[in-house]
């Protein structure tokens, strides 16, 4: 039997991972970069009930941006990220710390730390609904026990129950942080604490003035992660509060949920989805290309 020539040889490999990966990455294009493409024409189209291509330019923007309800899950969304960032990183920092202290049962308790992020935000949220519900939760428990003055019912009142939901977030979040922080405190030389230790630094000291600002890359990994989180958050308010009560803790995943599909608005949904993405690009193209750029 003859052998395939050098020249045929080398053009296959070449061409065959490229053929093979052709239609996948066709497929993406079309049902990923072909459809933000819709929907942002969509955001400049008279669309109400259904789609409708008559270009009215920035009118559905204007209306969007004019919006009381919109306002308020942009209002929303910042509390809900700004304290969902914090606390998440505070609290996956802290447990890292403590772990890397080479404790007992240190695998033990990084699976109870890490077992929140291997649940759905719908089974999260369902679960604390059940929790915080003044009826049925914590404040009805604390009654029974005999702490009849005790009150917690931040999930009915519009004024609070936005912080039910980042409590809900930062349960789940803070073991993936702990494993992102985990693994970077892991990757640090001993040699380096040794020394430190030899001059007389205190753990407290070393690991604040020596450890925690060698984390540097850590923290800005982890900050991407937990912005894209933060603003794509759409399954824990929904199963949590319903954006309730009333829109009291809409963000603008269930606004343009509530009003591409419940209301019928699909151009004024479309608008809010498109600076949904612009945000979520603000954010994820400097990442990529810095990590591009640290690579050449």
């Amino acid at each position: 039997m003859t052998q395939p020539t050098p020249t045929i040889h080398k053009a296959r490999t070449h061409w065959l991972p490229k053929l093979v990966l052709a239609p996948s990455f066709l497929v993406s294009m079309l049902f990923i970069y072909g459809l933000m493409a819709w929907n942002g024409y969509l955001s400049v189209s008279a669309s109400r009930l259904l789609p409708n291509y008559e270009f009215v330019g920035l009118e559905q923007y204007q209306i969007l941006f004019e919006s009381e309800r919109w306002m308020v899950a942009l209002k929303n969304l910042w509390i809900f990220s700004a304290l969902f960032i914090f606390f998440g990183m505070a609290i996956g920092l802290f447990l890292a710390i403590l772990l890397d202290q080479k404790i007992r049962a240190e695998g033990f308790l990084r699976t109870i730390y890490l077992y929140p992020m291997a649940i759905s935000f719908v089974v999260t949220g369902t679960a604390w609904k059940w929790i915080l519900n003044p009826g049925l939760g914590l404040e009805h428990l604390m009654h029974e026990w005999g702490f009849t003055n005790f009150s917690f019912d931040w999930l009915v009142d519009p004024d609070h129950a936005i912080y039910c939901v980042v409590i809900a977030g930062v349960w789940q979040s803070a073991g993936f942080v702990m494993a992102l922080f985990l693994a970077g405190l892991r990757g640090i030389d001993d040699t380096i604490i040794k020394a430190a230790q030899i001059d007389g630094a205190s753990l407290p000291r070393i690991y604040w003035r020596i450890i925690v600002p060698s984390l540097r890359p850590v923290f800005f990994s982890t900050l991407m992660v937990l912005a894209h989180l933060a603003i794509k958050s759409f399954d824990l308010v929904m199963a949590l509060t319903n954006g309730g009560p009333g829109y009291a803790t809409d963000v603008p995943a269930t606004f343009m949920y509530s009003m591409s599909f419940t209301r019928g608005q699909i151009g004024l949904g479309a608008a809010s989805a498109t600076v949904m993405l612009a945000t979520v690009a603000a954010i994820v193209v400097p990442y990529l290309y810095s990590e591009l750029r640290a690579r050449r």
